[in-house]
């Protein structure tokens, strides 16, 4: 028996031939007939082609398996006696939490589809990546009796996935120490040597009352005071020596200088954080309150770091412009947000409508220093 054959027989039964016989033979119309085989044809046809393309698994409404093809068997090692029967707990890899498997069963109960990508667990312990989709199938009463689940692997593109997020966080934190090397640099080499030609300077300018020497000392000053702003603009020196919430109201209060937008500040953050979650934390606000100078037209905005269960959440909020956000042309600064947080374990999420003002938000796991 070929391949195609023998799927049509786990799909019909034993002898498709012999229920098609008896069909024919049942039914006196054969137009009818003809049309009602070759419909049956092309859904076993349909069902051939889903098997050999992807993973497939029936199940009752209670998530008992009740069926499986041979992709399923392959990828999870399992036999089909050792998964019908059976629930999916047989293969559960325990990487998703509870609220997880919670959301999944309340979409299919309600009726819905459910669509995402799950981590399983072979049986020699292996675990792999496929991408769902899960289908309710809906009694008169519009209530599941059986659900239909599709997958396909994906574990590879996973790896990929997760060695760029690697690759991603470890040229930020090599950005983050490149920027620390010229802050410093710039303050305390060049910053000191200006400031040295600056106390040289008085003294000649106190020995002969020159009035050139006068101006050249003051074109030094502002010199020193643009080296301080870069220098603070790369990596502001407070952020390592006292931490993220003394760093945050110092740039709070030059951006409120520079750009007029007073921003009310709220924490109860004590004692500092972990290093790299203090970088995110600053970063992500800067680059947020950049965004709402340029293009928010408010006079106010809002930060707020609090500590809460065991979890850092940070808003930032204004009343201005508000956008529609496209997922398809998300600009550098919102990129650069997004995989900050993702790197250290968050996720951040962004609310924003025409009229109504922008809210960016993130939550991640504290982690003392």
């Amino acid at each position: 028996m070929n391949d195609r054959n023998r799927v049509y027989s786990e799909a019909m039964g034993p002898n498709v031939n012999l229920l098609l016989e008896q069909l024919n033979s049942s039914l006196d119309d054969s137009s009818f007939r003809d049309q009602l085989t070759q419909s049956l044809r092309e859904l076993l046809e349909l069902k051939f082609a889903l098997d050999e393309s992807s993973i497939v698994a029936v199940t009752d409404n209670r998530g008992r398996i009740q069926y499986v093809n041979d992709k399923f068997c392959e990828i999870s090692q399992f036999s089909k006696e050792e998964l019908i029967g059976n629930d999916h707990r047989i293969i559960n890899s325990g990487f998703h939490g509870r609220a997880f498997m919670q959301e999944l069963w309340q979409t299919i109960s309600a009726g819905k589809v459910w669509k995402g990508d799950i981590k399983n667990r072979a049986k020699d312990g292996s675990y792999y990546w496929v991408n769902t989709t899960i289908v309710p199938f809906l009694d008169e009463h519009k209530r599941p009796y059986q659900y239909l689940a599709i997958r396909n692997e994906v574990t590879q593109l996973k790896k990929v996935e997760e060695e760029l997020k690697l690759m991603m966080k470890q040229v930020m934190l090599i950005q983050e120490e490149e920027r620390k090397r010229l802050s410093r640099e710039l303050h305390d080499g060049v910053g000191q040597s200006l400031y040295s030609l600056i106390i040289q300077l008085d003294r000649m300018v106190s020995d002969t009352n020159s009035a050139e020497l006068a101006e050249i000392r003051q074109h030094v000053a502002y010199i020193i005071e643009d080296i301080r702003g870069i220098a603070w603009e790369l990596r502001p020196s407070v952020l390592d020596d006292l931490g993220v919430i003394p760093a945050i109201r110092t740039f709070l209060e030059n951006y409120s200088a520079h750009c007029g937008i007073q921003v009310q500040f709220d924490s109860n953050i004590k004692g500092r954080l972990h290093a790299q979650q203090e970088t995110v934390i600053y970063r992500v606000i800067q680059e947020a309150l950049t965004n709402v100078n340029k293009y928010a037209d408010v006079s106010t905005a809002q930060v707020t770091i609090l500590e809460n269960d065991g979890r850092i959440e940070v808003v930032i909020e204004d009343q201005g412009k508000g956008f529609t956000r496209n997922t398809e042309t998300r600009g550098v600064g919102l990129f650069s947000m997004e995989e900050r947080v993702r790197g250290i374990g968050g996720r951040l999420f962004i609310q924003s409508k025409p009229d109504q003002g922008t809210k960016v938000m993130f939550s991640i796991p504290k982690e003392s220093s």
